[in-house]
């Protein structure tokens, strides 16, 4: 491999998201290129973005999560619930939703794993059963909540708080980002996960413990998607079984664009955060160019579309 191909595919995905955003600095108003507008960006990129962290490990596996939008509704309406109902604080509140969030991941999981069913059928139906059980517990209606510090977390940060730079949401999601990116690139069980997608008869034979690894897998899935369920919270201050709706097609969509193959055996969770990142930017740009919401979903499809053709032609060539 020439030199210059070899810098375009590690840095490829960075310069598709400078030059996305420099096209609309030079197309979008100017109120787009404020450090205020990235703020927003930032904020808004923060749902989706640690969502796909969990969905990086399970696409990098070969598998797929269709519940995490589901279980983002879920666990915001238990947030409120736990704040509301039963008066605990906001810490224990937001660690027993992730709690009860990640158990959901644990069930898929074992189910994929020992009744050797596919990914697909189980998450489907795990997506539907969240999603009934989040109506049922909040009455189908919204969870009106006490305030809290929690309301602050993904909330736009108040001029004595400036110094921050960011708000809080942004910076676990950092913290996140660099953490599991570290796990799955220099970890046994990221090797683990990249060996299980690349070829699970392989993996098994060199022993690694592909049931075991798969549960951990889909557990880290529903852990993430729990987290950003309470980000949610914090970005509507209510529980509401009806969010989230089709937010694992973007999710799925920013590992995609992200650099990570359905196929299994290849991403990175930096590629999701650039994948998310992109999509929210051309959401804000069409956004504030006065551009109806069909026409950001036909551009959004439109790159997804290309990100897996291009994904394709590249392992046809190798």
């Amino acid at each position: 491999m020439n030199v210059p191909l070899k810098w375009l595919n590690r840095f490829g995905l960075l310069l598709a998201l400078l030059a996305i955003y420099l096209l609309f600095i030079f197309i979008a108003p100017s109120s787009f290129s404020t450090m205020r507008n990235l703020e927003t960006i930032a904020r808004q990129t923060v749902i989706v973005g640690i969502a796909a962290i969990g969905m990086t490990f399970v696409i990098i596996s070969g598998g797929i999560d269709l519940s995490v939008g589901s279980i983002v509704a879920f666990s915001s309406v238990f947030v409120a619930y736990f704040l509301s109902k039963t008066h605990f604080s906001p810490l224990p509140s937001a660690v027993c939703a992730v709690a009860v969030g990640s158990a959901i991941g644990l069930i898929s999981g074992f189910l994929i794993t020992r009744l050797k069913v596919v990914p697909f059928i189980v998450t489907l139906g795990m997506m539907l059963l969240c999603r009934g059980a989040a109506k049922g517990i909040a009455g189908e209606q919204k969870i009106n909540a006490p305030y809290t510090w929690l309301n602050e977390v993904l909330a736009s940060l108040p001029p004595e708080r400036s110094w921050m730079i960011l708000s809080p949401g942004v910076w676990i999601f950092i913290f996140l980002t660099l953490i599991f990116a570290f796990i799955l690139r220099y970890t046994v069980f990221g090797r683990a996960t990249v060996a299980i997608g690349s070829n699970e008869q392989t993996a098994r034979l060199c022993g690694i413990a592909v049931e075991r690894t798969k549960v951990i897998i889909y557990t880290l899935s529903a852990l993430f998607a729990s987290i950003a369920g309470v980000m949610q919270f914090s970005r509507l201050t209510v529980g509401d079984p009806t969010v989230a709706v089709g937010l694992e097609l973007d999710v799925i969509a920013a590992v995609v664009i992200g650099g990570a193959s359905l196929s299994g055996g290849q991403g990175t969770i930096f590629g999701s955060l650039i994948g998310a990142l992109i999509m929210t930017i051309i959401r804000s740009g069409c956004t504030q160019m006065g551009l109806e919401n069909w026409i950001q979903e036909i551009v959004t499809g439109a790159i997804i579309i290309t990100a897996v053709a291009l994904d394709r032609l590249r392992h046809r060539k190798s």
